[in-house]
Order: structure tokens, then C-alpha cells, then sequence
């Protein structure tokens, strides 16, 4: 019998008369792939594991099954198919969201103005987390739109604070601080307090009304 093929396993690609054997390997393979045991968090990675286990117990199990009672083996490989489609669909996500460890700017493209006015909202609702993340980004926007920084996906507070202290060496501390401020709070897990939006508020005002100096 041919092997099966690389790749998820599609629903229409398990044949019914599928025997024992080549059953428990496939699922065996399947559920060995690098990229469950790379993506997967602990509490998932030992679910399939698990589920491994328990699918290479039952197809033993039914590997005396004749060829023409095989319907248990077509329940478990369609089991393992839906399995397989919502581990990829989660890790699809996990992979996405990894792609830009650490961004400042998200998906959204707003103007320096329109984070401003959603770090207001938030503080007014006292989302202190919320308003820091988007302080920060109206931060880095208002440096890109006077081209100070060059607009870059997937840049970090880290690199806007130091590309942005090359051209603007007096708030280059600031730049820091509201860096430090913004990757505890959105990354580290440390929560914000109002003290943390009035300085993330002082430093956007504060960078905005420096300018520039001169490359020499």
C-alpha cells in the first residue's frame, strides 16, 4: 500500500477499506508531526499524547476486525481528521499572532491622532492597560508620520525608543521609559495604573514637540 500522504490528513483522502495496521501508523505519524510537539502549549501537547495513546489501544484493539466489519476504524480516522482541522486551525492562529513577537502597532493602520483619541477613551474608562498599548502607538505613528522613523511592521517599543533617541537625543530617556512602561504592561504582565498613563500621556506630548536634530 502506498504511504500516505505528507500533510494534514483531508476527509476525503482515508479510504473505508483502510486496514488495521496502516490505520495505526497513520494516526501515529499524524499526531507525531514537529509541529504539534513545537506549537502546542504543555496542557494541548499532553492532550494529544493522550489521544495518541487511546487511538493506538483502540485500532490494536480492532486490528482483528475483518475487512468487512471495519466501520470502527472509519470512526476513529474520522475522529482523528477532526482533530488534526482543529489543532491546525488553533496553531494557525498561534503561528499569526507570533509572527511580530513584541510589535507595538497592530493590524489596524490609525493615524497618531486616532490612538490618541482611543488612549483618551480608555483612560476615561480607567482601561489603564489598553490606554498605555495605544499611547504607545500613537507614540511610535506621530514618529513615523514626521518621518523620523521609517514605517516598519512588525517594530518593537524597544527598537522605536532607540531608533527614535538617535533622532531626537533629548527624549531619548523618555523614548525608554515609555518603551519599559509598555512592554511590562502589554508583555511582561505587570498591570498599569493611572500613574503609568500620565507618564506614557507626558512623553507623547513631549516627543511631539521636539525636533529633530540635524544627521552630521
Amino acid at each position: 500500500m502506498p504511504a500516505p500522504p505528507d500533510g494534514p490528513v483531508a476527509p476525503g483522502a482515508v479510504p473505508i477499506d483502510l486496514g488495521a495496521d496502516p490505520a495505526r501508523e497513520l494516526a501515529r505519524e499524524e499526531l507525531a508531526r514537529q509541529l504539534y510537539r513545537d506549537a502546542a502549549p504543555d496542557p494541548v501537547q499532553a492532550s494529544l499524547q493522550w489521544l495518541a495513546r487511546r487511538l493506538d489501544d483502540l485500532l490494536r484493539a480492532a486490528s482483528g476486525v475483518s475487512p468487512g466489519g471495519a466501520w470502527g476504524l472509519v470512526v476513529l480516522l474520522v475522529l482523528l481528521v477532526v482533530v488534526v482541522l482543529v489543532v491546525r486551525r488553533r496553531f494557525g492562529r498561534l503561528e499569526r499572532s507570533a509572527a511580530v513577537p513584541g510589535a507595538v502597532l497592530g493590524d489596524a493602520v490609525r493615524t497618531a491622532d486616532e490612538h490618541r483619541r482611543l488612549a483618551d477613551g480608555h483612560a476615561a474608562a480607567r482601561r489603564w492597560d489598553d490606554a498605555v498599548r495605544e499611547r504607545m502607538r500613537a507614540i511610535v505613528r506621530s514618529l513615523e508620520e514626521r518621518t523620523i522613523l521609517e514605517p516598519r511592521r512588525g517594530r518593537t517599543a524597544g527598537d522605536a525608543a532607540r531608533e527614535g533617541g538617535r533622532a531626537l537625543p533629548a527624549v531619548a530617556d523618555t523614548l525608554r521609559d515609555a518603551a519599559r512602561i509598555f512592554d511590562e504592561t502589554v508583555y511582561g504582565g505587570r498591570p498599569a495604573d493611572e500613574d503609568a498613563d500620565a507618564r506614557l500621556r507626558a512623553a507623547d506630548r513631549e516627543v511631539a514637540a521636539t525636533r529633530a536634530v540635524a544627521a552630521p
